[in-house]
């Protein structure tokens, strides 16, 4: 049960937050997470964080209230360091990051599997797809650089990941929460926030199912795996002519290559070996083969 809660986008900035406000923020969002799942339980702080202009007003609170394309790291990062002490009593986990952490997401779930006994290998499962939904399934022209992944030991989570545009400068945030749909190909958005950039492709629309859907013509590429290339060699084939039987040269015994285009037979290759005039070719030909 899967649902992309929506996206916001960010002008795309470097540069890092200073070390007094990352601590400040730690802090903070620690007794702000505290506070919410205390009085309302682990799954409406899952709720609020996939909620982009929730997310955002967040990031302001705990002190980063640039419009920047960094307030979704530093709070990630933010959360990340401040309920890792009392991740195992609060029953929130936030895996991933930016970059390469963020490819460390996996190792990080199957850790979390062991010490908590949650299904690892759903959740990682739910990491990749939503990565894959984000990255290719939904081509607008973001190339994703952070995935961070919440979850908790009932095995509900939420996803929060970025895109960047370095010819736009501009970066795009998406929210994913795992409840209210089946299927993460069946429209997981239910909402897309941004300004009008030009044509996209999503391919997880459910609109897109008419243009993704195999053609009639080619069954045997959905019901056997082998089908496929064969389909494609059939079709590159000329039908009116078979391919010859397996010839070997005469001279270094090796087997003599035929395609439709033209003939490729190995004494080319003799004579090139033999660094022989291309006036001796023919009568080589003639010999060996």
């Amino acid at each position: 049960m899967t649902r992309r809660t929506g996206s916001a986008n960010l002008p795309l900035h470097g540069g890092h937050v200073p070390s007094w406000l990352a601590t400040r923020m730690a802090a903070l969002g620690r007794v702000m997470a505290e506070a919410i799942v205390h009085h309302y339980g682990r799954d409406e702080l899952l709720r609020r964080l996939a909620h982009p202009l929730w997310f955002q007003s967040l990031g302001a609170v705990m002190g980063m209230d640039w419009h920047s394309s960094g307030i979704t790291t530093s709070v990630i990062g933010a959360l990340q360091r401040g309920l890792a002490p009392i991740r195992h009593e609060l029953g929130i986990y936030v895996c991933g990051g930016k970059g390469l952490r963020g490819r460390e997401t996996p190792s990080q779930l199957t850790r979390l599997g062991d010490e908590t006994g949650v299904d690892a290998a759903a959740l990682t499962h739910a990491s990749r797809l939503v990565a894959k939904v984000d990255g290719a399934a939904l081509q607008d022209g973001f190339d994703l650089y952070l995935h961070a992944f919440i979850a908790t030991p009932t095995g509900r989570w939420c996803v929060v990941q970025q895109g960047m545009n370095t010819d736009r400068r501009e970066a795009r945030r998406y929210h994913w929460l795992s409840e209210h749909l089946d299927s993460f190909l069946d429209s997981p958005h239910s909402a897309i926030d941004g300004r009008h950039q030009g044509v996209i492709v999503n391919l997880a629309d459910a609109r897109a199912a008419d243009q993704i859907a195999p053609s009639p013509r080619c069954d045997a590429c959905v019901t056997t795996p082998i089908r496929p290339s064969a389909c494609f060699r059939s079709s590159m084939r000329n039908p009116t002519r078979r391919p010859s039987p397996r010839r070997y040269c005469r001279v270094c015994s090796c087997p003599l290559i035929t395609t439709y285009a033209h003939r490729m037979w190995c004494c080319d290759a003799c004579t090139q070996r033999l660094q022989l005039r291309p006036t001796a070719d023919r009568a080589i030909s003639a010999s060996c083969c």
